[in-house]
């Protein structure tokens, strides 16, 4: 069973990997109870920009783009990622930066950013 995020950008949140709140670390806080709610502006692009740069520099963006978007891969076990030496630390920074770039995407297209996160 998959958790999403619903609104401004739709996105399933990566299983076992990323947490509902996952968004809270670009600068606005989820407020519960069943979905965490969130909204982004110019306000926060700063903060997101410095998040992603500090994400960036923490994982190799290049590998795990090559993995990750890979259009003949339909997902992934254990042994493809421990292959190519892919921890669960990676995994679960590469998907918030995935998540990063997805809310910047939507400020720079639309001036803002609303969505939910299940929990």
């Amino acid at each position: 069973m998959g958790r999403y995020i619903s609104g401004d950008i739709e996105r399933k949140l990566w299983f076992a990997v990323q947490a509902s709140n996952a968004a809270d670390r670009f600068g606005s806080k989820g407020e519960p109870p069943a979905y965490l709610d969130y909204y982004f502006d110019d306000d926060n692009l700063q903060e997101i920009k410095e998040e992603i740069e500090i994400i960036e520099q923490s994982i190799d963006v290049k590998k795990l783009d090559e993995f990750f978007l890979d259009p003949n891969r339909n997902g992934y076990t254990q042994e493809d990622l421990d292959k190519r030496e892919i921890t669960h630390r990676d995994l679960k920074e590469y998907a918030d930066l995935c998540l990063g770039r997805d809310i910047q995407k939507c400020i720079v297209d639309t001036g803002q950013c609303m969505f939910s996160a299940e929990l």
